[in-house]
């Protein structure tokens, strides 16, 4: 992987989430991806990160959540992204509502790229300037832009 946009499509990108729970959020996340290129089958993709959310919470704190999984529907390591501009409690270890979602899904049998990704992305949101970006944002555009913008002051990984 070398950035965020190779497993982001931009039709993946949300702006105006509307779920007002931590399952309808990751629902909405994994509507986005496309069955036949990324995904085979939805409802498994679906199963497999909701699984993972029961394990732990993937709300990282500062208005954050991660959501991820693994499955064999998964063909290849692809991403959603989603803004809620309310806020929703994805019950965050710091007990704050989340606004940046990040769903992030791999084939089960491979973790270098998921691991590295992962990484990534909380490495990207730890910078507030950013994040207060994507949180205003006003189109999937505006987002893809801000990624491109950020992923620039970033060194490529992998």
């Amino acid at each position: 992987m070398t950035t965020l946009l190779d497993i982001l499509a931009p039709s993946a990108v949300i702006v105006g989430l509307e779920g007002d729970t931590k399952d309808a959020i990751i629902e909405e996340l994994v509507d986005r991806l496309e069955v036949g290129t990324a995904i085979s089958d939805r409802d498994k993709v679906l199963q497999a990160v909701l699984e993972r959310e029961k394990i732990m919470s993937t709300g990282i704190g500062d208005g954050i959540a991660i959501p991820h999984g693994k499955s064999d529907a998964v063909i290849e390591l692809t991403a959603a992204l989603g803004i809620h501009k309310r806020g929703v409690d994805f019950e965050a270890l710091d007990g704050e509502p989340a606004f940046v979602f990040f769903l992030l899904v791999s084939p089960a049998n491979v973790s270098g790229p998921h691991i590295k990704a992962l990484a990534r992305i909380s490495r990207m949101l730890k910078n507030d300037g950013f994040k207060k970006k994507l949180i205003e944002a006003e189109s999937s555009a505006d987002i893809i832009s801000a990624i491109e913008e950020e992923e620039k002051s970033h060194s490529s990984v992998g």
